[in-house]
């Protein structure tokens, strides 16, 4: 299971770290970092709002589009064997390979 948090509509992955005894967010999609700390998820929601809002102004300020953009694009390699049984399965349910991979990485994400 991977621990994300989404605050004000943008996703974070929630990892803890040890060293600090504290809960670590780390915002994803962003066109440079913004993270925050808290010891509870009530206190990372807080402290997660503030980041954003600040890392958000700080973008406006210097004319920076703050979140990344995405081609709709990208090469994956696989082995021969999971390239034949994926396009099977996508043949035994009717649909193209791409639009196979396609539902199944959107249901996976989401």
């Amino acid at each position: 299971m991977i621990n994300q948090m989404t605050i004000d509509g943008v996703k974070a992955v929630i990892t803890y770290d040890s060293d600090i005894d504290m809960f670590r967010g780390e915002f994803l999609g962003l066109n440079g970092g913004a993270d925050f700390y808290a010891k509870d998820a009530e206190g990372l929601r807080r402290e997660g709002a503030i980041s954003l809002k600040v890392f958000l102004e700080a973008c406006q300020e210097d004319g920076i589009e703050p979140f990344k953009s995405y081609s709709g694009k990208f090469v994956l390699r696989i082995p021969p064997e999971d390239h034949a049984a994926i396009s099977i399965a996508a043949s035994a349910s009717g649909k193209s390979l791409n639009q196979w991979a396609v539902d199944t990485l959107r249901q996976a994400a989401y």
